[in-house]
Formats: structure tokens, C-alpha cells, sequence
């Protein structure tokens, strides 16, 4: 799969989201000749990889730490069919962050059209002893706070119908 990753930055006041880019793959077609569902969190997932490399949670950061993040919670809503050898791009959103998790919406597209959009609540775990909760490094959270979403974007985003929130 062919993945490339640009990290969000604001511009005019405004976030411009993570972008995840990704080839569809013979492999992942089902029987009835389109993606198979699991594979579209496939992708979602691979982009929520690049993003945690750009905001500081990389490899050796989990190394180094024994930290990591697990995905706690996620809806998807399938919109649209995607075929082998298509390229799809992943658009992220940061809506929230707290001291431990952090909240992303994300839209998959093809060719600049909706397939699939998910949100995703993502929490920050060491893994020893026990897998447990610990608050993320001040940079981490300082880069995803940086990539918010304003109010006017957040209520812009499609698919929000049943919305995931963090608890302060």
C-alpha cells in the first residue's frame, strides 16, 4: 500500500487537516467485487499510524516509553463502493484532546468524494505491568491541540450523527 502523510497546520486561522493517502488492494475485495468492510478500518487505521508518527507518538517514542495508543471506540458510515486499484486520501480532523485521549474524525475519499466516515477515540496507554491509561507528553498533546478543529469546522464535518465526546 502506498501511504503518504502531511501533518495539519492552520492557515488563515483555520486547520488544515492530517492527509493519508492509500492504494486499494486486489486482497481486500469481497465477493460481492468491492472493499470489504473491515478493510476501510484497515485504512483508517494505517492513517491514524502516520498521524501518531507526526505528532511525536513514534516508534521510538513507544520504544523508549513503553507507551502507546489504543483505540477505544470508533464508528464508521459507509457511503459509497471502492473498487481494487483505487486511490483513496484520508482526511483527519482533531476535535478534542485530553490528558489521556484524543478524539478524530475522519472522511475517506476517492476522487475528492465521500466513502466512508468514522470517528475515532483514542486512548494513551503504557503497557506495563498491565496495559493502563497515563496522561500523553505535553508536546504530544500541545501538536494535537494545534491541529483542533474550530466550532465552525467541527460543525461542518459530514456524518456526525452519533458523536463520540471526551469527558474533561
Amino acid at each position: 500500500m502506498a501511504k503518504g502523510h502531511r501533518t495539519a497546520t492552520r492557515q488563515n486561522n483555520r486547520t488544515v487537516p492530517f492527509l493519508f493517502d492509500a492504494s486499494i488492494q486486489e486482497d481486500w475485495i469481497d465477493y460481492n467485487g468491492h472493499m470489504r468492510d473491515a478493510y476501510y478500518g484497515l485504512v483508517f487505521s494505517y492513517a491514524v499510524d502516520a498521524l501518531q508518527d507526526a505528532v511525536g507518538f513514534d516508534a521510538e517514542y513507544r520504544a523508549r516509553t513503553g507507551a502507546t495508543i489504543y483505540l477505544v471506540e470508533d464508528h464508521k458510515r459507509y457511503l459509497k463502493e471502492v473498487h481494487a486499484g483505487a486511490r483513496v486520501q484520508v482526511e483527519t480532523v482533531v476535535l478534542g484532546v485530553t490528558d489521556k485521549a484524543f478524539h478524530l474524525h475522519m472522511t475517506m475519499r476517492q476522487a475528492g468524494v465521500a466513502v466512508c466516515i468514522g470517528e475515532f477515540l483514542e486512548l494513551h496507554v503504557r503497557q506495563k505491568p498491565a496495559p493502563h491509561a497515563v496522561p500523553m507528553p505535553q508536546h504530544i498533546r500541545a501538536s494535537l491541540e494545534a491541529a483542533l478543529a474550530d466550532r465552525a469546522q467541527r460543525a461542518a464535518l459530514p456524518g456526525r450523527a452519533r458523536p463520540i465526546a471526551l469527558k474533561p
